[in-house]
């Protein structure tokens, strides 16, 4: 078969010479436009083919990428929910505090759940596949509603999150690192905090508006926590129905 295309074109050549020795020059002018469409209708054949691999290969790296964004907002929301249940159970706290405080009662179940109160966790997105995306292109996403959904989690809603949860951080650098520093006998991260004197440290204005701050934060924080998880439910509903 290589043997015959590569003796074509001598052998069209022959007979073009042929036809014209012969002085069929209608014949020669219809042979020779016909070699030129088939010339033309390789080359589009070679095109189309080529296209068609490419077509395969950005198709493949979608899906790839995809999965790969699926398995990364997966550890995302397995981290977010578990910060959220502890950013929910200080603002429950809190509010259990401030009420038995104004009731007076400075009992040791305060001390308990102020080391609950102040706990929180630093939240760190796993983007690394947006950021190949990106790198290739987001134009490889061919459906426009995921592309956008895309967009808006990981270049808005991360920086807001990541804005609300650096308020709890600098709160808790701010006002309560001091007084932990200065009005506390002990401390252990999560478990408790304990007052040189709970009557002297909760009788202190100072103290309940601190309290009451700290849980404003949270209350952002939680906000923007949610919001961050039904954006990652839509998105990976919006891959699995793609990718199917």
């Amino acid at each position: 078969m290589i043997k015959l295309f590569r003796n074509l074109p001598r052998r069209q050549a022959g007979i073009r010479k042929k036809l014209l020795e012969q002085g069929k020059t209608t014949k020669y002018f219809k042979y020779a436009i016909g070699e030129i469409a088939l010339v033309m209708i390789g080359i589009l054949l070679a095109l189309q083919v080529n296209n068609w691999n490419e077509t395969r290969k950005v198709k493949a790296f979608e899906k790839e990428i995809l999965t790969l964004i699926d398995q990364n907002l997966e550890r995302d929301s397995v981290l977010l929910s578990r910060e959220r249940f502890k950013t929910l159970e200080g603002i429950t706290y809190t509010d259990k505090l401030l009420e038995q405080v104004a009731l007076k009662n400075y009992n040791d179940s305060l001390n308990r759940w102020m080391g609950k109160i102040i706990c929180f966790e630093r939240f760190k997105s796993q983007s690394s596949a947006f950021e190949v995306l990106k790198s290739k292109g987001l134009d490889v996403v061919s459906n426009n509603e995921l592309q956008l959904a895309l967009i808006s989690y990981y270049d808005e809603s991360l920086f807001k999150l990541y804005e609300s949860l650096n308020d709890v951080l600098s709160s808790f650098n701010i006002d309560w690192i001091p007084v932990v520093k200065t009005e506390f006998s002990d401390f252990k991260w999560s478990e408790y905090c304990e007052p040189i004197d709970s009557k002297t440290f909760f009788e202190k204005p100072a103290s309940i508006v601190m309290f009451k701050l700290f849980k404003d934060n949270r209350g952002g924080q939680l906000r923007k926590m949610d919001s961050s998880l039904a954006e990652i439910q839509n998105i990976r509903r919006l891959i699995k129905s793609h990718l199917k």
